[in-house]
């Protein structure tokens, strides 16, 4: 089946993209939406402007639209005009979702689906989180924290590219604190610098973080792709 992929460049959108092309499916084109802030409960944007650089590293190209508003039914406006995009210009057949537990996203986008006779692939849903985890770097994802937002976590995360040892220390540190090992409720987002599905690895030239002393920012000033691996 011929699918867009909803694409914010994290772990979690790049590996449902991953599994969906596994099962099978052609993944033709990554469909991103600007949030205008983190205050987004439907979509997520720390460096999202850099997802040009893992769209044209996995050889897919990517249909991009700015929100001025963090309201979930205008962002869904936005995502409807970006799908019907796909629909003219890929004939697209369905959609890959990276989510996996928020039933509030499922639903907004499986109505969403439905409206335009698409199918919502969701390869991630339900995934035991440290299973999830450890399945990542088995399956060579290397991913940085990009931001943090819980009590457990601090600025020495920011920019951190996450290992099996990491996954560990995370697990004891979620029990805690009472976080999502996983993330699954925005306590930290993540960006994707290399996996199988890249033919070259991003480079971070420049970077800044951003810390209050509870949250932080790991932001990407200037990237690039990798050309003499």
């Amino acid at each position: 089946m011929k699918l867009a992929s909803l694409f914010s460049g994290g772990k979690d959108s790049t590996y449902a993209l991953y599994l969906a092309q596994k099962q099978g499916h052609k993944v033709v084109c990554l469909l991103s939406v600007f949030a205008k802030s983190d205050e987004s409960h439907l979509l997520h944007h720390p460096n999202l402007q850099w997802t040009k650089l893992q769209s044209t590293s996995m050889k897919i190209p990517q249909l991009m639209i700015n929100s001025n508003s963090d309201d979930t039914d205008d962002e869904l406006f936005l995502l409807e005009q970006l799908l019907q995009k796909a629909i003219d210009q890929y004939q697209i057949q369905g959609l890959v979702h990276g989510g996996i537990k928020s039933n509030f996203q499922k639903e907004k986008f499986e109505r969403l689906c439905s409206k335009l006779n698409l199918i919502l692939i969701s390869p991630l849903w339900n995934s035991e989180p440290e299973k999830y985890m450890n399945d990542l770097i088995a399956s060579n994802f290397n991913f940085i924290i990009a931001s943090v937002s819980s009590d457990g976590l601090d600025d020495s995360w920011l920019g951190k590219s996450i290992s099996k040892l990491d996954v560990n220390t995370l697990k004891h540190l979620s029990k805690k604190f009472g976080f999502n090992l996983n993330f699954e409720g925005g306590e930290a987002e993540t960006f994707v610098v290399n996996c199988p599905l890249f033919s070259n690895r991003i480079i971070i030239k420049e970077s800044k973080k951003e810390w209050d002393g509870y949250r932080g920012r790991f932001e990407i000033v200037d990237a690039g792709l990798n050309y003499n691996a």
